[in-house]
C-alpha cells in the first residue's frame, strides 16, 4: 500500500518559515521523482517544487523561487519543502506526489502517480 504522509503546516506570519516533510512509503523512493503542489480555496492546484528521481535535480515554480527548497533523503523515505519568506498568497493546501522516473516534465501535476493528502499552510499579514 502507497502512503503519501505531509506534516509540518500550520499558521505562521508573513516573513516567517515552515518546513514541510512528507513521509512516503510502499514504493522504491529512488525511483520516484518528488513534487510538491499546492491549491488555495477556489484556485487550480499549482505546482511548487519538485526533485527529479535521477538526477536529485530541482525545478521550482517563479513564485517561489530562492525562498523555497525542496530536499529528500532517500534512506528515510522523505521529502521536504523549506519555506521562507512566506507570503499571505502562500497559503494553500500543500500536496507531496510521486511520480514514476518522472523527468523535466516534474511540473505537471498529471504525470504524477501518487498523492498525499495535504497539509494546510495559513499565512497571516
Amino acid at each position: 500500500q502507497v502512503q503519501l504522509v505531509e506534516s509540518g503546516g500550520g499558521l505562521v506570519q508573513a516573513g516567517g518559515s515552515l518546513r514541510l516533510s512528507c513521509a512516503v512509503s510502499g514504493i522504491t523512493f529512488s525511483t520516484y521523482s518528488m513534487g510538491w503542489f499546492r491549491q488555495a480555496p477556489g484556485k487550480e492546484r499549482d505546482f511548487v517544487a519538485a526533485i527529479m528521481w535521477s538526477s536529485g535535480a530541482t525545478y521550482y515554480s517563479d513564485s517561489v523561487k530562492g525562498r523555497f527548497t525542496i530536499s529528500r533523503d532517500i534512506p528515510k523515505n522523505m521529502v521536504y519543502l523549506q519555506m521562507n519568506s512566506l507570503k499571505p498568497e502562500d497559503a494553500a493546501v500543500y500536496y507531496c506526489a510521486a511520480g514514476w522516473r518522472v523527468g523535466v516534465s516534474v511540473p505537471t501535476d498529471d504525470l504524477y502517480d501518487y498523492w498525499g493528502q495535504g497539509t494546510q499552510v495559513t499565512v497571516s499579514s
